[in-house]
């Protein structure tokens, strides 16, 4: 087996694990508005391991522009946290 093989079979993996801890980090960290309901799609992280894209969902759809104003003030306070949980060589930066 390859090393290509080997990221191939990694990057789902770091793809489901940065999913479950910025949910976590979601649900106990971010103070987002009540009754706002903000959902992780997907999570796509690069074959280099340099970033990684998430999508997200905002219930009612009217919060959207306010939750993304809160992730981009927080997204350092929340990749901190994130550096911490995961142990991945190099870690991606979350976009």
């Amino acid at each position: 087996m390859d090393k290509s093989d080997k990221t191939t079979k990694r990057i789902p993996q770091i793809n489901e694990r940065i999913k479950r801890e910025l949910s976590e980090i979601f649900l106990r960290e971010i103070d987002f508005l009540e009754k706002t309901l903000i959902t992780i799609i997907k999570v796509e992280t690069s074959s280099n391991l340099v970033h990684s894209k998430i999508w997200i969902s905002v219930i009612p759809e009217s919060q959207t522009e306010k939750v993304f104003r809160v992730l981009n003030k927080k997204i350092y306070y929340i990749q901190q946290i994130l550096n911490k949980r995961l142990r991945v060589r190099p870690m991606p930066k979350i976009k």
